[in-house]
């Protein structure tokens, strides 16, 4: 139970500890935590983050990140830092226990900017984020800090922590509980976290100068023990063993039991260099709620996964960038907090589908009855000669992406509602900028709203309440044209209108993707979210009244008007101001 305000600060006061205030608090410096408080920093948001250990976890965890997590990385400044650690098109092959490959992933699209499938060494990829913050004088970070128990009423949040020197309260407007599967914040609010433990677990060794040196990820189907064999960045290799019933950490901890566990797949076993191990569970569960009031879960906190698509990281960094824009036009006072209740509604039963593939996928890597293989072998087979099947596993087809009917949406009524981009992720292609850049196109917009047009001014019919609206919340208003028209203007006397529009950026279709995407939808003008969401589209004279109806669903409420537009460093990198 949440403890009361006055107990809090009255147990604080007899303890002789101090008060300390920030807009967010965030439970856990793990990877949802970091790239949400890299968010918070380049909004200028006041965020404290506390870290129960003294410092980065630095054991083997994830080795996948996506492209959508590329793209959010993108969005805090620091995808080119995480890039040169990590393999792009990193396949996943699934190998029987004969050795035949019933299922390759390879999907080679690079539609939303990156490479939709990437290894990389998770310790590595934190301590950019948790470097990244340094940017930011409004953000802290204090390890060695625990949560102890919370109290929130209409206007804040008071959180009891632990640090090294005693107990001190921290109170904030929000708290997010980014502290892991066992989150002590979940529990505090008592609630529930409904799923299964799956009945085995993996044993996690890491070796470096990789002795396969083969690329890619493989699963192996034997039926005896089950393993993973991944090739990662920067020569280390990783190999994953299922561990059997009779087994445990005690086990393991003897040297010739692991080198007889990796004879199976080395040759001179005794001449790896091991660099750690780790024994795992599989989870798969999700919480019941994701905001309770003022404080919201993400992360492992929310829902777990098992990771035989490699989406447990994944799924995190998503609830960051969707949580990050939120709260930050929340606690800056630009929107009002019913936009948060959003959160859950858009990301609950998306986190339930990546639950539900990864399960999926594990049973069909491990039958849970021993005909089942093979049952899945003679099927697999079958399908390999099914063009439409193969390019269904090859293309990746089976990831649910996210589609969004509700939340910061307003459904289009053009066209065919299943084919809507509204709710959708908007394609990232590269742009050529006015000073003849070559960018992938968020590099352009910066971390802000967006509202693109194809051909023409995307402000021209709107209303000046709403341009003023939109500038107010840092949108960027772009003009996407033809490359081979960027930078000129038609003859003066044609009856066109010949000088550079202002206040709205231009870029050039390097590619012809933006063109492709346009002329696939009837509507020309599109609503992008900070998170690169498509909230709506309008044709040119609906621009208006599609603007006043995202209005309502941002829950926004007219302010003093405030026109600056994140750019330069403290947008992470964003070319807008060109």
């Amino acid at each position: 139970m949440a403890a009361s305000a006055r107990d809090i600060i009255a147990e604080n006061k007899a303890a002789g500890a101090s008060q300390h205030k920030a807009k967010v608090l965030i439970v856990g410096a793990g990877p949802v935590g970091l790239t949400l408080a890299n968010y918070l920093g380049g909004y200028g948001v006041e965020t404290i983050v506390i870290e129960a250990l003294p410092q980065l976890i630095d054991y083997p965890r994830a080795i996948g990140i996506d492209d959508e997590a590329l793209r959010t990385m993108q969005g805090i400044g620091l995808a080119d830092k995480i890039e040169p650690h990590t393999t792009p098109f990193h396949w996943m092959r699934f190998l029987t226990a004969s050795g035949r490959c019933f299922a390759s992933i390879e999907p080679r699209t690079d539609e939303f900017g990156w490479s939709r499938r990437n290894a990389f060494i998770q310790p590595q990829v934190d301590r950019i984020l948790f470097e990244g913050l340094s940017r930011f004088d409004n953000v802290q970070v204090r390890f060695s800090t625990s949560f102890v128990k919370l109290e929130q009423n209409a206007d804040r949040v008071l959180a009891q922590v632990e640090g090294p020197d005693g107990p001190y309260t921290i109170e904030a407007d929000y708290l997010v509980a980014a502290d892991g599967g066992r989150s002590p914040v979940r529990e505090t609010l008592g609630l529930a976290f409904e799923g299964e433990t799956a009945a085995n677990q993996w044993m996690v060794i890491d070796i470096e100068n990789d002795p396969v040196g083969t690329p890619n990820l493989y699963l192996h189907c034997d039926p005896k023990r089950p393993y993973v064999s991944a090739a990662l960045p920067h020569g280390v290799r990783r190999f994953e063993f299922m561990v059997m019933k009779d087994e445990d950490e005690a086990h393991f901890s003897r040297p010739e039991v692991v080198r007889s566990l990796l004879s199976k797949v080395l040759e001179k076993p005794e001449e790896a260099k091991l660099i750690r191990q780790r024994i795992y569970n599989h989870n798969a569960r999700l919480a019941n709620r994701f905001r309770v009031q003022r404080v919201l879960l993400a992360g492992d906190a929310a829902h777990i996964m098992p990771v035989w698509q490699g989406q447990g990281y994944n799924s995190g960094i998503r609830d960051a960038a969707n949580l990050g824009w939120k709260l930050a036009m929340v606690a800056t006072d630009r929107l009002e907090p019913a936009l948060l209740d959003t959160y859950q509604s858009e990301r609950r039963d998306h986190a339930k589908a990546m639950i539900d593939l990864s399960v999926m996928v594990g049973k069909v890597f491990n039958p849970p009855y021993a005909f089942l293989s093979t049952v899945r072998d003679v099927v697999t087979r079958v399908l390999n000669y099914v063009p439409s099947a193969k390019r269904y596993l090859l293309e990746m087809r089976f990831k649910p992406m996210p589609r969004f009917t509700e939340g910061v949406v307003v459904p289009s009524r053009a066209g065919d509602a299943r084919k809507s981009p509204v709710g959708r992720l908007f394609i990232q292609p590269r742009v050529r900028t006015a000073s003849n850049q070559i960018v992938r196109m968020d590099e352009v917009i910066g971390p802000n709203f967006a509202i693109l047009s194809w051909g023409n001014n995307p402000v021209q019919y709107m209303d000046p309440e709403q341009v003023a609206m939109w500038r107010s919340l840092g949108a960027v208003f772009v003009s996407v044209k033809p490359d081979v028209q960027l930078g000129s203007r038609p003859a003066e006397g044609l009856g066109f209108r010949s000088d550079p529009l202002e206040g709205i950026v231009e870029i050039g279709d390097v590619q012809g993707r933006l063109k492709e995407w346009f002329g696939n939808w009837p509507e020309s003008v599109v609503f992008l979210r900070p998170d690169r969401i498509v909230a709506a589209t309008s044709t040119p004279l609906q621009v208006t009244d599609v603007s006043k109806a995202l209005a309502r669903v941002l829950s926004y409420t007219p302010r003093p008007i405030r026109t600056e537009t994140r750019t330069g460093e403290a947008s992470h990198g964003s070319v807008a101001a060109e």
